[in-house]
């Protein structure tokens, strides 16, 4: 059996002209942690850790990649569900007794993204027909689109090959529905438009905010209030709302099961970068789809994660199902994940793995930190 010899591993930073909003805060640059795992016999893969929040987390979780992960992964054997299962097993303890079982998830699930990705280009085939898929399409959504210019943003998505838009909400009452119903008013009836609040309600005041929502007829409605609020008043909220809900970035392990099984959810949306990386995420479509919910993973950062998202759209999910892809510029998607959005899908090639090699030297210039480590020494 192979097992992994090297991680090299990119912090990257690229500058942007206007800060991204959202209900909780901005974001002033554009992070990313691209990870490689190179195996014994050659074979590689790619990876991506979430990093956007807070805005200094991609140097910290290379950090912690470096000194708690990389030794883990000595003699280890580069099956995703082995490695997966054993850091989840060693890291557990210190992730909870530092109180960051969010950072050590991330980076065990861009570990098992290149695990992922490393196993299907030494098959040869691509990721979606490794992960057990049929159909190569990807239906896709802009996000990301608000507060300011929502009209000029979805139209020239729209030109760009979209047919379904997601707009930032949580901006106050009146500036929501005034988003809300320009955006109706532009994309026309046919549209599909979500929206996404970002956990910016209380329980009380989601029942009111989303009722006011509800003429344009969105989609859904994104997490509406904090994520770990009890299940009980998401499921209060689920009956009283006029719009199905949506959330699943902020959730981990069990509490999937628990939301998918509890009822509240309509479309469930695990982060390959958050928690679970491929291997997590395939566990949530499945029994998504026993359930009749849809599988419409979250993903806000580089290429590399989007590329494993809409990967697993297209080997898991459903005709309900949508890869999220960013609206708002950044180098380190666009240079990095070639696509081409056609009527709403993105049709994914027959190259190995994730389909495509990052050019580094392209992004040298967003380079902040760098390294390799070899397990073990």
């Amino acid at each position: 059996m192979t097992s992994i010899a090297k991680i090299d591993r990119w912090v990257l930073r690229a500058p942007i002209e206007r800060p991204l909003a959202n209900a909780f805060g901005a974001m002033s640059n554009r992070p990313a942690l691209f990870v490689r795992i190179t195996a014994d016999d050659g074979a590689w893969g790619w990876g991506e850790v979430f990093c956007n929040f807070p805005q200094v987390g991609a140097e910290h979780r290379a950090r912690l990649l470096d000194s708690v992960f990389v030794p883990l992964l000595a003699a280890a054997a580069d099956d995703p569900a082995t490695v997966r299962a054993m850091l989840d097993r060693r890291t557990r303890q210190m992730a909870i007794q530092c109180g960051e079982p969010g950072p050590f998830a991330q980076i065990a699930g861009a570990i098992d993204q290149a695990l992922w990705d490393l196993a299907a280009r030494r098959a040869g085939v691509p990721l979606w027909r490794h992960l057990g898929g049929n159909d190569r399409a990807a239906a896709v959504y802009a996000s990301g689109i608000g507060p300011d210019d929502v009209v000029d943003v979805a139209l020239a998505k729209r030109d760009a090959g979209y047919r379904a838009f997601k707009l930032k909400v949580g901006f106050g009452p009146q500036r929501d529905v005034a988003n809300l119903r320009a955006l109706r008013v532009a994309l026309g009836e046919g549209a599909t438009i979500m929206a996404d609040a970002n956990q910016a309600w209380s329980p009380d005041d989601a029942v009111a905010r989303i009722a006011e929502l509800a003429p344009p007829r969105p989609h859904w409605i994104e997490e509406p209030m904090l994520a770990d609020v009890a299940p009980a008043a998401w499921r209060a909220l689920a009956a009283q709302s006029p719009v199905p809900l949506a959330a699943g970035e902020n959730l981990r392990g069990a509490q999937f099961a628990e939301a998918i099984d509890g009822g509240w959810l309509r479309f469930v949306q695990p982060d390959v970068g958050k928690w679970g990386g491929v291997s997590g995420a395939l566990e949530v479509a499945r029994h998504a789809r026993e359930r009749g919910i849809a599988f419409c993973p979250h993903w806000l950062g580089g290429g590399i994660g989007l590329a494993h998202s809409l990967h697993l759209v297209a080997a898991a999910g459903t005709s309900a199902s949508f890869a999220e892809v960013d609206a708002n510029p950044n180098p380190l998607r666009e240079r990095v994940c070639p696509m081409t959005v056609e009527e709403g899908a993105v049709r994914l090639g027959d190259a190995p793995g994730i389909g495509f090699e990052p050019d580094l030297a392209a992004l040298a210039g967003f380079v902040v930190d760098a390294g390799a480590r070899t397990p073990g020494r």
